[in-house]
């Protein structure tokens, strides 16, 4: 028997359960996919995107990766985005980080840590832009609990300047971009009030 052979018998067990519910559930689903929400996160196990909204499959699109980061050079990324608004039309973009990420505390770290530096780069410049807010935290759980929040902003602002978002904006495009994060302590998503409709939100939000 494959080591992975309990994954496949919970998957026969999940697909029964939603066919218990819904007998069409999949027929439906396979047909075509029209989600309102790309979600942006962090790669981390604890932070799944649609147990977390509680929403079904189909209703949300989803790109991960190590400390939700946004940036103008990785492509696979950008890639996403351009799909989701361009041909999904989403209507709105969440970047949604979570506090104790493991990422963002690699980037304050004074060590190295491999490859991932290269990535983690991107952090640092943000802990660099925000150090005296994020320095006068008192300890070092709400020093990373704040640059995990500063880190959401930014990225937000990021996907806010990419050619796809500005483009759609400036097509007249329902699109908005707000930036959560989610306490794994509680399993609660929290808004972190940056939500931007258009360039002139954009505008307003990043200066």
């Amino acid at each position: 028997m494959s080591e992975l052979e309990h994954l496949l018998e919970s998957n026969k067990r999940w697909a029964k359960e939603q066919l218990g519910k819904k007998p069409d559930f999949f027929s439906e689903l396979s047909q075509q996919q029209a989600p309102e929400y790309l979600w942006i996160g962090c790669s981390d196990s604890r932070v799944p995107a649609n147990q977390i909204t509680g929403l079904p499959p189909g209703e949300v699109f989803v790109h991960r990766n190590i400390a939700n980061v946004v940036v103008h050079s990785d492509l696979n990324c950008l890639s996403v985005v351009q799909y989701a608004v361009e041909v999904l039309k989403v209507k709105h973009i969440i970047v949604c980080g979570h506090y104790g990420c493991g990422g963002v505390k690699a980037a304050m770290e004074n060590k190295e840590h491999g490859l991932i530096d290269n990535w983690l780069r991107h952090i640092r410049d943000v802990y660099r832009f925000y150090r005296s807010e994020i320095d006068s935290c008192t300890g070092e759980e709400a020093q990373l609990d704040r640059l995990c929040e500063k880190n959401v902003v930014e990225q937000a602002f990021n996907i806010c300047s990419s050619t796809v978002v500005q483009n759609a904006w400036n097509k007249g495009s329902e699109l908005s971009v707000h930036g959560w994060i989610y306490a794994v302590k509680d399993g609660l998503l929290r808004d972190l009030e940056v939500s931007m409709a258009g360039l002139a939100d954009f505008e307003k939000a990043s200066k």
